[in-house]
C-alpha cells in the first residue's frame, strides 16, 4: 500500500509540474496585435475541431460502455457489483480525451508566444516551444500513472482497469487519424496549391489554407500525439502487471511485481523533470547544437532512471533480473530514436542523398524516400528483438513488459521534445504571415528543422514501445484466454494450455488476416488524406480566381473556410478505420476462435512494426529533404530541384504524421481489444466450429 502511495505521489508530482510550466508559457509575451490575431484564430480553429471531434465519438463510446456494463455482468467474473470495465472504459476514455485537450490548449498559445520569443533571441524560443512540450509530455504521464493506479486500487483487479487501457486506445485512435487528416490533408493542398502552382512561400498570408494548417499542426500532432502515447503509457503499465499476476509468485494485488511497474513509472516522471531543466542553447547555436540541447535532457533522464530502476530494485526487491528488463527497455528505446534520427535529419547521408535525387524530378525523390524508409526497418527490429530476448531471459513475458514500461518511463520529456515541434511550426507560420523580420523565420526555421527530426525519433521511440507493448498484451490475452500457461516461478513458457499452433488451419488465416489489416488500414487513411485535400486544393484554386487582389496582397483569404472542410472532412474519413480497428479483433475471436485472434494479433504486430517504421521514416526523410534544399543546396528555393523535393515531401505527409503513427494505435488497441473480450471468446463456441460441425 505503501508503494501505491508512492507511485500517486509521481502522478500528482507531474501534474503539478505541468501547472507550474504552463503558468509560465502564459506569461510569456505574446506579442503584437497582428500576432494574436492570427494566434486567436488557430486557437479558435483547434478548440472547434477538437470539440466537434470529441461530440463525434459520443455515440461510439456509449455503445461500447453499454456492451461492456453487459458483459460484466453475464460473462465477466469479477466478482463486483458494479459494471467496473464498464467503468473503467469511460474514465479511460475522458483521461485520454483530457490528456490531449490540456496539452494542446497549451500548445496554441505558445505558437505566438515562440515567435515573439524569437524576436529577441533563439533560446528564448527554445524555451518556450520547449516548455509548452514539456506540459504534454508530463500531463500525459501524470494523468496515465494516476488513472492505472487509482483504479487499481479501487477494483483490485487489473482484468478491470484493462477497461481503461481499452478505453484510452480508442480514443487515441480517433484522435490521431482524425486529426491526422485534418493536418496532413490542410498541408497537402495549401502546399500543392500555394508553392507548387503558385510559386508563393510556405506561410504566406494570401494563401487561405495556412491557417488550417496551422490548426492541423495542433490537432494532429499535439493533441492526436498526446493521445497516442498516453494509451501505449497506459498500456505498458497494464500489460506488466497482468503478466505479474500470471507468471510470478511475487505477485499479490499490492505484492512487488504488480506496484513495481507503477514506481517504475513514478520514478521516470521525477527523471524527466530533472531532464527538462538540461535543455538549453546558446544564441549562435547550428542544427547540430540544437540537437544536443535535447539530447542533453533525455539522456540525463534516462541515466537518472537507471539510478531510480536501481534504488527501487534494492529497496523492494533486490530482484536485479527485473532492472536487466528496464535497461533492456530503455537502451533499445534510445537505439531506436538515435536509428530514426540517422534517417530522416539532413546531417546524415541518408536524407542528403534523399535531397540529391530532387535534382533529377519528384520520381525519384520518391523511390528514395521509400527504399530509405525501407532500409530503416534495420536497427529497430534488430533492437526490439535483442531486448525481448534478453527480458524474456531474465523474467519470462514480465520481463518482455517490464522492458516496454523501463522504455517508456521517461515519456514525459521524450514527449515534450516532439510535442515541441509543432509549435515552432506554427511560430515560423505567424512570423510570416505577421511581416516579422527576416531573422526570426530564420530562428523558427531551425527550431522546425529540429523539430521535424525529433518527431521523427518520437515516432520511432513510440513504434518500438508499441511492438514490445502490443507483445506483452498479446502474452497476456493468451494467458488470459488459456492459450498458454506460464510458470509461476520465472514467468517464461510452461507445459498446458493449447498453445498457439500457427501451422492450424484457423490461426494461419489469422496470422494472414492479421498481416493484411495494417495495409488496408493504411490505405484507407491515405486515401482519406487524399480526399479531404482535393477539397482543399478545390478551395484554395477557388479563392485565388475569385477573390479580387488576394494575389496582390490586398485583400484577405477566407481562411475559415478552408478549416471547416478540413473539419468535415476529418470527421468523416476517420470513422471507417477506427470502426474497423476495434470490430477487426471481436470479430476474429467469434468467428474463428480465440486461438486464431492470437494468430492474426501476431500477424498484426509483424507487418504493422515494420510498415509503421517505414512510413515514419520515408515521411521524414522526404520533409528534411525538402528543407535541406530551402537551405540553398542543388539550386535553393524556386528552383526545379526544390519543387520536386516539394512533392516529395507531400507524399510523405500522410505517411508520417497520419498513416504511419496510427499503426502504433492500431497493434495496441487490438490488443487490448482482445484482452477485454478474452472471456467472452472462451465462454463461446466459434461459428467456424459451428459451420464445420
Amino acid at each position: 500500500m505503501i508503494s501505491i502511495i508512492v507511485a500517486l505521489v509521481g502522478g500528482v508530482l507531474a501534474l503539478a509540474f505541468a501547472a507550474v510550466t504552463a503558468m509560465r508559457v502564459l506569461k510569456a509575451d505574446p506579442g503584437n496585435e497582428t500576432m494574436t490575431s492570427i494566434g486567436d484564430a488557430i486557437r479558435q480553429g483547434a478548440g472547434a475541431f477538437l470539440r466537434r471531434e470529441y461530440a463525434s465519438l459520443l455515440p461510439f463510446a456509449a455503445v461500447v460502455t453499454v456492451v461492456l456494463a453487459i458483459l460484466d455482468y453475464a460473462l465477466f467474473d469479477h466478482g463486483l457489483a458494479v459494471p467496473a470495465t464498464a467503468i473503467s472504459y469511460v474514465v479511460g476514455t475522458i483521461c485520454s480525451a483530457s490528456a490531449g485537450f490540456i496539452g494542446m490548449n497549451i500548445a496554441v498559445r505558445a505558437n505566438v508566444r515562440t515567435a515573439a520569443a524569437a524576436m529577441t533571441g533563439l533560446n528564448p524560443a527554445l524555451r518556450v516551444a520547449f516548455s509548452s512540450g514539456t506540459v504534454m509530455g508530463v500531463t500525459v504521464v501524470g494523468i496515465g500513472l494516476l488513472g492505472v493506479t487509482i483504479l487499481y486500487l479501487i477494483f483490485q483487479d487489473i482484468s478491470v482497469v484493462a477497461g481503461f487501457g481499452f478505453g484510452a486506445s480508442s480514443i487515441a485512435l480517433f484522435a490521431r487519424v482524425g486529426g491526422g487528416i485534418f493536418t496532413k490533408a490542410a498541408d497537402v493542398g495549401s502546399d500543392l496549391v500555394g508553392k507548387v502552382e503558385a510559386g508563393i512561400p510556405e506561410d504566406d498570408p494570401r494563401n487561405p489554407g495556412v491557417i488550417a494548417d496551422n490548426v492541423g499542426d495542433n490537432v494532429g500532432d499535439v493533441a492526436g500525439m498526446g493521445a497516442d502515447l498516453f494509451e501505449s503509457y497506459v498500456g505498458s503499465i497494464i500489460s506488466a502487471v497482468a503478466l505479474a499476476a500470471a507468471s510470478t509468485t511475487a505477485f499479490a494485488v499490492f505484492g512487488d511485481a504488480a506496484v513495481f511497474p507503477m514506481l517504475l513509472a513514478g520514478a521516470g516522471i521525477l527523471a524527466a523533470i530533472l531532464g527538462t531543466f538540461l535543455v538549453r542553447s546558446g544564441e549562435q547555436a547550428d542544427f547540430e547544437k540544437l540537437l544536443w540541447a535535447l539530447r542533453y535532457g533525455i539522456f540525463a533522464a534516462g541515466g537518472l532512471l537507471i539510478v531510480f530502476a536501481a534504488i527501487l530494485t534494492i529497496t523492494l526487491t533486490n530482484n536485479w533480473w527485473w532492472f536487466g528488463c528496464v535497461v533492456s527497455g530503455l537502451v533499445a528505446g534510445t537505439i531506436i530514436g538515435l536509428a530514426t534520427e540517422y534517417y530522416t535529419s539532413y546531417s546524415y547521408n541518408p536524407t542528403k542523398k534523399v535531397s540529391e535525387s530532387s535534382q533529377t524530378g519528384a520520381a525519384t525523390v520518391i523511390i528514395s524516400g521509400i527504399a530509405t524508409g525501407m532500409m530503416s526497418t534495420l536497427i529497430p527490429v534488430a533492437c526490439v528483438s535483442i531486448a525481448i530476448l534478453l527480458a524474456y531471459g531474465f523474467a519470462g513475458f514480465y520481463g518482455v513488459a517490464l522492458a516496454g514500461v523501463g522504455l517508456l518511463s521517461t515519456l514525459g520529456i521524450t514527449l515534450a521534445t516532439d510535442a515541441y515541434g509543432p509549435v515552432a511550426d506554427n511560430a515560423g507560420g505567424i512570423a510570416e504571415q505577421a511581416n516579422l523580420e527576416p531573422q526570426v523565420r530564420e530562428r523558427t526555421d531551425a527550431l522546425d528543422a529540429l523539430g521535424n527530426t525529433t518527431a521523427a525519433t518520437g515516432k520511432g521511440f513510440a513504434i518500438g514501445s508499441a511492438a514490445l507493448t502490443a507483445l506483452a498484451l498479446l502474452a497476456a490475452y493468451s494467458v488470459s484466454a488459456d492459450l498458454i500457461n506460464l510458470s509461476p516461478e520465472d514467468g517464461r513458457l510452461a507445459a498446458g494450455g493449447e498453445g498457439i499452433n500457427l501451422l492450424r488451419p484457423p490461426i494461419l488465416v489469422g496470422l494472414v488476416i492479421g498481416a493484411m489489416l495494417p495495409f488496408i488500414f493504411s490505405a484507407l487513411t491515405m486515401q482519406a488524406v487524399g480526399r479531404a485535400a482535393q477539397g482543399i486544393v478545390d478551395e484554395v484554386r477557388r479563392q485565388f480566381r475569385e477573390i479580387p487582389g488576394l494575389m496582390e496582397g490586398t485583400a484577405k483569404p477566407d481562411s475559415a473556410r478552408c478549416v471547416d472542410i478540413s473539419t468535415r472532412s476529418a470527421l468523416r474519413e476517420m470513422i471507417a478505420p477506427g470502426i474497423m480497428a476495434v470490430l477487426a479483433p471481436i470479430a476474429t475471436g467469434f468467428i474463428l476462435g480465440e486461438a486464431a485472434l492470437a494468430g492474426m494479433l501476431i500477424g498484426a504486430v509483424a507487418s504493422g512494426f515494420m510498415l509503421a517504421i517505414m512510413m515514419a521514416s520515408a515521411g521524414g526523410s522526404w520533409d528534411n529533404a525538402k528543407k535541406y534544399v530551402e537551405l540553398g543546396n542543388f539550386g535553393g528555393k524556386g528552383s526545379d530541384a526544390h519543387k520536386a523535393a516539394v512533392e516529395g515531401d507531400v507524399v510523405g505527409d500522410p505517411f508520417k504524421d497520419t498513416s504511419g503513427p496510427s499503426l502504433n494505435i492500431l497493434l495496441k488497441l487490438m490488443a487490448i481489444v482482445s484482452l477485454v473480450f478474452a472471456p467472452a471468446f472462451v465462454s463461446v463456441t466459434p461459428l467456424i466450429d459451428l459451420l464445420l460441425g
